[in-house]
């Protein structure tokens, strides 16, 4: 079966018709969805998507949600959710963490030792709890690195994990695997400008990468709609009258994506559609172990 490693299921962009997108990926092949959480308000829906679609769910505090909470406040909500829920065989890593250097408060010096210091305690959580960890990547490859050589020094190093939407050079992501990291590949890889991604999709080892789809973002070119197009329909939305059902953005990804994604990688690579599923499938359990069971 597909492994859908990354999808923001529990996104408000889902909400008018979620058991519809899980049926669409379930008819697809794609048997099993990793949820991640962003925040600690987030959580418990996060858990109820993971259940919802049968899945599995990371607890994390994304970089870019580290203002939420003071961060000893955030750290000791997370230490008692992984606790909590310790037995809970659908918690299979800490995620989504990492650094942001790419957003202007990442830019700064006071906003990038924030962003440090949730993902250093996040990272001894991970350690204390023997779990993977999925890592946000952006313009952050280097430090991300240097956090967890750092914590490998300590005696506290997280069993590997994965690096979510990889695009970083071949060396970083060579570094990420020597510490026994998958690179995460989804719908950037199918733009054909992607060239840096689409290199390394071919350049990395058989065992060396996952699959996602990071839905609802991230669209893959047959999901891409022009900026013209998209404020049209943001446009007419606005006119809806009060009370009309929701509709849903046609650039929405979903994890039903996933197949097509695939494909895309199977082609890259110069194999089978079928060894590409089993070879997917195969990494996604080396990364996220509890995924077996």
């Amino acid at each position: 079966m597909w492994i859908d490693t990354h999808c923001h299921l529990d996104a408000a962009e889902f909400d008018p018709d979620r058991p519809e997108v899980i049926a669409r990926a379930r008819a697809a092949g794609v048997g099993l969805i990793v949820v991640p959480g962003v925040c600690a308000r987030l959580w418990d829906a996060v858990r109820a998507a993971a259940e919802a679609c049968d899945g599995a769910y990371a607890l994390g505090i994304h970089p870019l949600y580290v203002h939420e909470q003071p961060a000893d406040e955030a750290l000791g909500a997370l230490d008692i959710a992984l606790q909590q829920h310790r037995g809970d065989p659908r918690l299979v890593a800490v995620g989504e963490i990492g650094l942001d250097h790419f957003v202007p408060e990442g830019q700064t010096d006071e906003g990038r030792a924030l962003q440090q210091r949730l993902y250093s305690g996040q990272l001894q959580l991970a350690a204390r709890e023997g779990l993977p960890v999925i890592l946000h990547v952006r313009r952050s490859a280097d430090a991300l690195l240097a956090g967890l050589r750092q914590a490998q020094r300590e005696g506290r190093a997280v069993p590997g994990g994965i690096a979510h939407a990889f695009n970083g050079s071949l060396q970083q992501a060579e570094a990420f695997v020597a510490l026994g990291f998958k690179l995460g590949f989804g719908g950037a890889m199918t733009h054909p400008r992607a060239l840096q991604i689409r290199r390394l999709a071919t350049a990395l080892g058989p065992d060396d990468w996952v699959l996602e789809t990071d839905a609802p973002d991230i669209p893959p070119v047959w999901r891409h709609v022009p900026l013209a197009e998209r404020q049209v329909w943001l446009a007419a939305q606005r006119g809806l009258a009060p009370g009309a059902p929701p509709t849903t953005p046609p650039w929405r990804t979903e994890p039903v994506d996933l197949h097509q994604i695939g494909a895309e990688m199977a082609a890259l690579r110069g194999i089978s559609l079928g060894d590409c599923l089993r070879q997917q499938a195969h990494n996604a359990r080396a990364a996220l172990p509890r995924l077996a069971n």
